[in-house]
């Protein structure tokens, strides 16, 4: 370290990361006259490399008060946060074109009044809270104060999310991937990620297919989006659904009519007859948690072939089922019929955006023009990873552990409900991550309006209702299990059960 590293008027020395004799300027200012933009960068000897700064001086004035001023002014709008290391002044000096003093100058001018601090081994730093004190002092902005608890469903546990047993699998992935996975790649996904679904989703969900029939996307509502794209007319949905899916299918010209739904799912017999697609949630009907009876599922194999339909089977969280033997997939009855969708959202985190469509046949060269050469491609990287993560059995693992973990969770609040408000019925319980609690008709509102001024968030069953659907609906709470902190999740069930106790009690 040389003596010209410490600002004037201290006793310790600023030194930028890794500088020693020697400097190299990102952008060195033709002179003072003018005005000067720089980047400055403190570069040190050998490997080490510094900080980039980029200052904008006036054209005229002394240059130590421009410079102070314009570094003030970096502080001031948070460009340059707490803690941030300076460059070595001998290197922002010859960025600028400025004389080594006139920045030690600066420097210590700064230091001195509390913008900067200097340490010996540490070099010049911004001050911890220099902005928040340089900032003009206002009213404080009242804190929104948000719901305590969440009971929203769709969400898993993000505590839970497997990072070790991930990262792993993203190391070993990065380090074996071959030099193509790092160009624009295959519209398909990686072959890496399609080998290994095809024997997870056989395995697993009873699926029929290759490799060759699967198509990776970003999650289930993007591959929606293509399947729109190229049925455009008239879809078939359960009146039960999420509003977005609604939303994406009319975005794309598509008019859904609804479909009744009851304990047992969809009925066959009311899907409308100018319907050629149909929309399903077979394995655990969203958000009512019917499962659709094998009756039920062979008629609505026996429409798609007699009518030439498609079905779209959404299989959400067709992993989590509790009380039962799983329930294999739709399309494993009819391949050529059914469009197999899954992501990893409620498995194990929607902020890994991958999802899958296997396809029948016909329409994999189709759905491959709708996603387009170069757009709507999920990450390699993470397919590579995810790829990895299946074949070596940690997403097996993950799956069981989440299931055992849900399961009690799901007990707690049956069982919680159950001593309060004995009276009401708790539906959906047999699979996924959310349950409904059932309430008498005219008391949606005010249980949902009371549970809200309680601190929880949650939806009511009313909200995911086709509009048009025909009849009286159901009212209900669909109460969200999974993504609540364990820590706070038996206090959340308790002021739910306060909620709906009274509820229940109002309804009689």
């Amino acid at each position: 370290m040389t003596s010209d590293d410490t600002a004037p008027g201290t006793s310790t020395t600023a030194t930028a990361p890794g500088t020693g004799a020697g400097t190299t300027a990102a952008a060195t200012a033709p002179g003072t006259s003018a005005g000067t933009t720089a980047t400055a960068t403190a570069a040190g000897t050998g490997a080490g490399i510094g900080a980039d700064l980029h200052l904008e001086l006036p054209a005229h004035g002394a240059r130590r008060t421009a410079l102070a001023q314009a570094l003030r002014e970096a502080v001031r709008s948070g460009r340059l946060s707490g803690g941030t290391r300076l460059p070595a002044y001998r290197a922002l000096a010859a960025d600028l074109g400025l004389a080594r003093n006139a920045v030690a100058d600066a420097y210590a001018e700064l230091v001195a009044e509390g913008w900067f601090t200097a340490r010996q081994g540490s070099g010049t730093r911004v001050a911890e809270g220099a902005a928040t004190a340089a900032a003009p002092a206002g009213p404080a902005p009242a804190a929104a104060e948000g719901p305590r608890h969440d009971l929203l469903q769709g969400k898993p546990d993000p505590a839970s999310f497997p990072r070790g047993a991930w990262s792993a699998s993203a190391r070993r992935a990065l380090a074996e991937a071959p030099t193509e996975a790092f160009g624009p790649g295959d519209p398909r996904g990686r072959p890496e990620l399609r080998r290994a679904l095809a024997a997870y989703l056989s395995r697993a969900r009873g699926v029929r297919t290759g490799p060759e029939n699967i198509v990776v996307c970003s999650g289930f509502a993007n591959g929606l989006r293509h399947l729109a794209s190229l049925r455009p007319r008239d879809w078939a949905v359960e009146e039960y659904g999420l509003p977005f899916h609604r939303g994406i299918l009319e975005a794309a010209g598509v008019r859904p009519h609804p479909v009744p739904v009851d304990e047992d799912g969809a009925r066959p017999d009311g899907i409308p007859a100018r319907a050629r697609t149909l929309l399903l949630t077979p394995a655990h009907q969203f958000p009512t948690g019917a499962r659709l009876l094998p009756a039920r599922r062979a008629a609505v194999v026996e429409w798609a072939r007699t009518a030439g339909g498609l079905i779209v089977e959404d299989d959400y969280d067709g992993e989590f089922r509790y009380d039962r033997k799983a329930v294999g997939a739709v399309q494993g009855l009819a391949p050529e019929h059914v469009v197999y969708a899954g992501s990893l959202s409620k498995s194990l985190s929607p902020a890994i955006r991958l999802g899958w469509l296997v396809l029948p046949d016909h329409l994999v060269d189709r759905v491959l023009a709708a996603k387009g050469l170069r757009e709507s491609w999920a990450s390699a990287l993470d397919q590579l990873a995810l790829a990895d993560f299946i074949a070596c059995g940690a997403y097996d693992r993950h799956i069981r552990r989440m299931r055992h973990r849900y399961r009690g969770r799901r007990d707690q609040l049956v069982s919680v409900l159950a001593s309060h408000a004995p009276e009401l019925r708790v539906t959906g319980i047999s699979a996924g991550l959310h349950a409904v609690v059932e309430l008498p008709p005219g008391t949606e509102a005010a249980a949902l309006e009371a549970a809200r001024a309680a601190g929880l968030a949650l939806d009511g069953l009313s909200e995911y209702r086709h509009p048009a659907a025909a009849g009286a609906g159901r009212e209900g709470l669909v109460v969200g299990y999974a993504a609540s902190p364990e820590a706070a999740f038996g206090r959340a069930v308790e002021a739910l059960a306060g909620t709906v106790g009274r509820a229940g009690t109002e309804g009689r």
